[in-house]
């Protein structure tokens, strides 16, 4: 008689703690679980980035404060092609006329913007290519794209991992798993990401500091990697009155012509991985 009473006992204080947990994870508990997921940061990794965000605008805003004065007015970032053109035009005579101003506000705006990911930088690298040729709008483009996804791989190191871990949990253990496979051709493998639209360059910026990619593996490959879409869009920039859409910017051909690039680069580590099967 005294085993079955043992097991009510169990069975007891098994439900018990059944029910305790329940309460835990009831929305009338102290610590309500679904609200922790709701915002990946904590208050101090929230505070961090609120901080690097409002040195930047300070930065930002000093620069734009000492620039010779023009017609604001008519400034707003533009939004659509059409905007692109009027912006392009208004900014032509300024831009001859203060040209080292200019340049450093453009790549101020431009490092800004990479930076805390805000999108609308490919009509910043169209502006470039249509305001100073392709030489100088590649270069500029670059230099600033590499810049900005340099400074966002630092500030994803200070707070990126909750975020990202948030937004992209299945992109990331994806991302992380690849990486493992390739650390001997790391930069191989992140050339043919940079190149090739794979993976947006916002994920790559924000996640490499998270799976350890080392910086200069990712300094290397994006100086490198965005050449060829620079040289895309800035050439397109020459064009703007032929050109409707952004989205006319990467078409069949061009896409081809891309990941024929980058599969010859990341050739040497499919080629090492067959080896190594064999």
């Amino acid at each position: 008689m005294a085993a079955p009473r043992i097991v009510v006992i169990e069975s007891g204080r098994t439900l018990k703690d059944e029910e305790s947990l329940m309460l835990e994870d009831s929305p009338t508990s102290k610590k309500p679980r679904l609200f922790e997921g709701r915002f990946p940061l904590t208050r101090w990794e929230f505070a961090a980035a609120l901080g690097v965000f409002l040195v930047f605008s300070v930065g930002l805003f000093c620069i734009y404060w000492t620039m010779p004065a023009a017609d604001y007015g008519k400034i707003k970032f533009p939004r659509t092609i059409s905007d692109l053109r009027i912006l392009k035009d208004d900014l032509a005579d300024y831009a001859q006329s203060y040209r080292t101003q200019f340049i450093l506000g453009y790549c101020s705006t431009y490092i800004f913007m990479q930076t805390f990911m805000i999108p609308g930088t490919i009509f910043m690298s169209l502006l470039a290519g249509a305001l100073f040729g392709v030489i100088k709008g590649i270069f500029l483009v670059v230099f600033n794209a590499t810049a900005g996804a340099s400074s966002c791989y630092f500030l994803s190191k200070l707070i990126g991992r909750p975020l990202v871990t948030w937004l992209w949990p299945e992109r990331l253990r994806f991302f992380q798993s690849e990486i493992g496979k390739r650390k001997d051709k790391l930069l191989n493998y992140m050339l043919f990401l940079r190149i090739t639209p794979t993976l947006p360059n916002l994920f790559i910026n924000l996640a490499s500091p998270i799976v350890d990619i080392p910086f200069h593996t990712f300094f290397l490959a994006t100086v490198i990697g965005l050449i060829p879409a620079s040289y895309i869009t800035v050439r397109a920039g020459l064009a703007l009155g032929d050109l409707k859409s952004v989205k006319d910017l990467y078409d069949f051909k061009t896409l081809s012509v891309l990941f024929l690039i980058g599969s010859i680069l990341i050739f040497p580590t499919l080629l090492k991985r067959k080896r190594i099967y064999e």
